[in-house]
């Protein structure tokens, strides 16, 4: 199954599993980012931090993952 995270192409395994939100991040991001507060949309909507283990991708979903920028 292929997903998109910002714009990248990512392949996982196991495409008759489903894939959680949380599961997908710890497979695809650095733990240094992980740890970090960020906004994540699904398809352009809007998905809360509580909602991660209970939201699943779907082949060709699209993540947007938003980080804010700090500096003056």
């Amino acid at each position: 199954m292929n997903i998109y995270i910002n714009g990248n192409a990512f392949e996982l395994l196991n495409a008759a599993e489903p894939h959680s939100i949380d599961k997908v991040l710890a497979k695809i991001l650095p733990l240094s980012q992980q740890q970090q507060s960020f906004a994540l949309a699904l398809n352009g909507d809007f998905v809360g931090q509580a909602d991660y283990c209970n939201t699943h991708v779907s082949s060709n979903d699209s993540i947007d993952l938003l980080f804010p920028i700090v500096g003056g």
